[in-house]
């Protein structure tokens, strides 16, 4: 039976092909062989360690199911930055949203991920199962649809994430303002990167010398969004999701850092335009304002969030219901803010497969797939083992 290949190609390895066959299985480690010895190159020009943030949870999910840290020269050590939408979600915003459901006044729209968030006093999860109205969607059209389908009874969507999926949130409010819709809600707590990543590189317990910037999120907003990153003295390089994409944004950015260049550079050429998606962003100014907005781990960024403009505010749920989004403290034992923000590893939480695991997550950043906590689990070594591999989670999922 053929093997799969690596890599987005879905090439094979043929049954019986001679060892020195040039195959694009081998054209791709060769080229992953390549890259490694620029790393190593460019590392051994470098005046002492350096720390690289990835703030993508899709691309900490190819860092570890590579197993690419091992690869790495010592000096070169990766981080894993405020990448997930959901684990970035402040707890206020949680609680909001578990007491609306309890209400019983709508209906909630949300992704799958959100289910699970611990609140202060419970989740969606615990809400749904006494009987609150909790529907699951795999996009906000979907939400749309289910207020179309119910005329009687309100839809508040649950808008959570970073500039990849608020132009989508965008389309449905005009469409809804277009259909005349009065039972279609969002609460919304969409996200702004880059202002993320400019509060990190001020924080006092976390140095950061270069960012492995999002494939997703550049496809939308392009590449001059990062300038003020670059030019703050961290360069950026966007990179796509394949090990060797990965590894080449490495490349990059240590390159510019041996050479005391700080740019904004694009890996992921084969997405992202400079210009990133005019229609998209768009639609983003269409109908939202640019807001202060908190986020876990970092309190509240200037800029770095959306809030409805005022000619779509009747469809704004925290208007429509009241709803009051409190500032509220971590869970006890949780240090999802310290591990967002690169302070702290996933395994040095003392909670970390204890007391939190995917199966009963203590804090977000175990419950998403794009958490840091949660793919260091799956992806963690066996004691016996130091290579990376993925450890077994409930309900299947990855192997």
């Amino acid at each position: 039976m053929p093997e799969k290949a690596s890599g987005s190609s879905g090439a094979c390895l043929k049954a019986g092909a001679k060892v020195n066959e040039r195959t694009p299985e081998t054209t791709l480690r060769e080229e992953a062989s390549h890259l490694l010895e620029r790393i190593g190159l460019a590392a051994s020009g470098l005046a002492g360690p350096v720390s690289l943030m990835e703030v993508c949870g899709t691309h900490t999910v190819a860092i570890s199911r590579g197993g690419l840290r091992e690869l790495l020269p010592e000096r070169v050590r990766l981080l894993s930055g405020p990448g997930c939408p959901v684990c970035v979600t402040a707890q206020g915003f949680i609680d909001a949203a578990v007491r609306l459901a309890e209400s019983g006044r709508a209906t909630l729209a949300t992704y799958g991920d959100m289910l699970r968030v611990p609140g202060t006093t419970g989740s969606l999860e615990l809400a749904k199962a006494a009987g609150a109205d909790i529907r699951t969607v795999y996009s906000v059209l979907e939400a749309l649809e289910l207020a179309r389908a119910t005329p009687t009874r309100p839809v508040v969507f649950l808008a959570v994430g970073f500039e990849t999926t608020a132009p989508a949130t965008a389309v449905a409010l005009e469409e809804a303002r277009a259909a005349g819709l009065t039972n279609f809600f969002v609460l919304d707590a969409h996200k702004r990167i880059v202002p993320a990543m400019l509060a990190l590189t001020a924080s006092a317990d976390v140095a950061i010398d270069g960012f492995i910037a999002p494939g997703h999120v550049s496809v939308v907003i392009g590449l001059a969004p990062y300038e003020p990153v670059a030019r703050g003295g961290r360069p950026c390089v966007v990179a796509g999701f394949e090990p060797v994409d990965v590894l080449e944004a490495i490349a990059l950015l240590l390159e510019m850092l041996a050479a005391g260049r700080s740019e904004v550079r694009n890996q992921y050429r084969r997405a992202v335009r400079p210009e990133g998606n005019p229609t998209a962003r768009a639609e983003l100014d269409a109908v939202f304002a640019v807001v202060p907005a908190e986020w876990r781990g970092l309190g509240f960024i200037a800029d770095s969030g959306f809030s409805l403009r005022e000619e779509f505010r009747r469809f704004d749920a925290r208007d429509a219901f009241g709803i009051e989004v409190v500032a509220a403290p971590e869970l006890p034992g949780c240090r999802c803010g310290q591990v967002l923000r690169g302070a702290l590893e996933p395994r040095e939480c003392p909670l970390f497969g204890h007391g939190c695991t995917p199966a009963h997550p203590h804090g977000p950043c175990m419950v998403s797939r794009e958490g840091s906590c949660g793919i260091a689990y799956r992806f963690r070594a066996a004691p016996s083992d130091s290579s990376a591999r993925p450890a077994p989670q409930p309900g299947g999922g990855e192997r």
